[in-house]
């Protein structure tokens, strides 16, 4: 006889959500892994191809590829704080990871795979480019409309998947989508008193 039996009905397979945990955190780490991989070669790109020439221009004027740097937040603002900017860009990073631990969800899964992909993006300028590590120049290159006089700031792959990854957060935070897997209605409906009354044995 076996030594450990279960109660019947009781399945012997691992429960499934530790298992859609894994498949959620994956989801996670391959959003984080392409916006990151994306951002480093379109910059390598940038920087090999672009320095000092004309812009491209592409969709018709719609976009042109230019090269630039910033040492401010996504999309050229706070200029003047990139120890701040990066020292922030750390402590997003150590608070997502933290967080992903518990991931269910596969719409936060996304949103936050798209702002760490991002914000490493921008941190690994900020610490490796000049004028030194922790002041280094992000290396800009989307300019819209206008190679010289955009009506955006000029940005990059990195900044696009921060604020998209922002935007799809706020969305799932609004519809009450939780970052474990559960509604915000969920607990209420929980909490809900039963219409049905007991009986007690008296009567």
């Amino acid at each position: 006889m076996r030594d450990v039996q279960t109660e019947a009905g009781t399945s012997l397979t691992e429960p499934d959500k530790p298992t859609g945990s894994r498949r959620v955190l994956m989801l996670f780490s391959i959003v984080a892994v392409l916006v990151l991989v994306t951002d480093i070669a379109t910059k390598l790109w940038v920087v090999a191809t672009r320095v000092d020439a004309e812009p491209v221009k592409l969709f018709g004027g719609i976009v042109y590829v230019v090269h630039t740097r910033n040492t401010g937040a996504a999309f050229s603002l706070a200029s003047g704080f990139t120890v701040v900017l990066t020292l922030l860009a750390v402590g997003v990073s150590i608070f997502i990871v933290v967080v992903a631990r518990r991931l269910a969800s596969p719409g936060w899964a996304v949103s936050l795979g798209l702002i760490l992909g991002g914000a490493l993006g921008n941190l690994i300028d900020r610490i490796l480019r000049d004028p030194g590590p922790g002041r280094g120049g992000v290396v800009d290159f989307i300019s819209l409309l206008d190679p010289y006089d955009p009506p955006w700031p000029v940005f990059n792959i990195a900044d696009s998947a921060l604020v998209t990854g922002v935007l799809l957060a706020i969305f799932l935070e609004l519809r009450g989508r939780r970052i474990d897997g559960t509604h915000a209605g969920d607990a209420k409906k929980q909490q809900k008193p039963s219409s049905r009354r007991e009986v007690t044995p008296s009567e």
